[in-house]
């Protein structure tokens, strides 16, 4: 079962980055994803029934250190402990909010790869149910293409908590949380994917998906990989050069 957006462990909360040009990011992202008669996000880029999932911010100097890329945020059970683990495998931290106390409240760390990420502690449902609607608008799949893939899986399992799976694409695994629901997937780098960076690429659902692609091109973006076939799934580049993925919905 493939489910990122779950509350807990490995669980994948939310996503954001700080970009220039902001209001023209905006106006872009507006456009891409609220495409169709039934739009699965708002203009403000909170899904459907209001709910913050992805973020746009400005680029302060405050935000100077992040990369521009797509940062997912996922769920750890202790955020210092995790930080502690990115460092002595060879990652980054970039930002480290702490409280009065020094108890570590979230983090945004680089992995060995260059793939920035956000960590926060695991939050627990409140709903009781196991499931969501992606049509609502979500993140409905994070994936990772790089070279070493066998390293950069082991890190995720210390980090995050993940497990990894073998997939049926060739030298592909799925990341499961603790509850064996695939969260993520870390795919090899080859021939067919080297036009992709090692960043973490989110796929967002759209209502119209053909429509989507038109406003990529139209508002300065660029179509870097389109797969077709029963699965829609489009890697393009936005007007900053920051990369993302576009699904059609279910």
């Amino acid at each position: 079962m493939r489910n990122p957006f779950l509350h807990g462990v490995g669980g994948v909360l939310s996503a954001d980055i700080a970009v220039p040009e902001h209001e023209r990011e905006l106006r872009f992202y507006s456009k891409v994803l609220t495409t169709g008669s039934t739009p699965l996000w708002q203009d403000d880029l909170t899904n459907n029934q209001g709910t913050p999932v992805i973020g746009l911010g400005e680029r302060s100097p405050e935000y100077e250190a992040l990369p521009l890329q797509w940062m997912p945020h996922f769920q750890v059970s202790n955020v210092a402990e995790s930080v502690d683990l990115t460092l002595e495998l060879g990652g980054q931290e970039l930002m480290h909010a702490k409280g009065d106390g020094g108890q570590s409240q979230w983090a945004v760390l680089l992995d060995p790869a260059g793939a920035a990420f956000g960590i926060i502690p695991a939050v627990e449902d409140q709903s009781g149910s196991a499931h969501h609607d992606e049509r609502i608008g979500c993140i409905s799949w994070p994936s990772l293409v790089v070279s070493d893939v066998a390293s950069i899986c082991e890190f995720y399992e210390k980090v995050i908590g993940w497990s990894a799976a073998p997939t049926n694409t060739e030298s592909g695994f799925e990341m499961l949380r603790p509850d064996g629901v695939a969260a993520a997937e870390i795919c090899a780098k080859n021939k067919d994917n080297e036009s992709i960076p090692s960043v973490w690429i989110l796929s967002l659902p759209v209502d119209d998906f053909d429509e989507s692609l038109r406003q990529v091109r139209e508002g300065g973006g660029e179509i870097i990989k389109e797969m077709t076939g029963a699965d829609k799934h489009t890697v393009i580049k936005d007007p900053v050069g920051v990369y993302i993925a576009l699904q059609a919905a279910i």
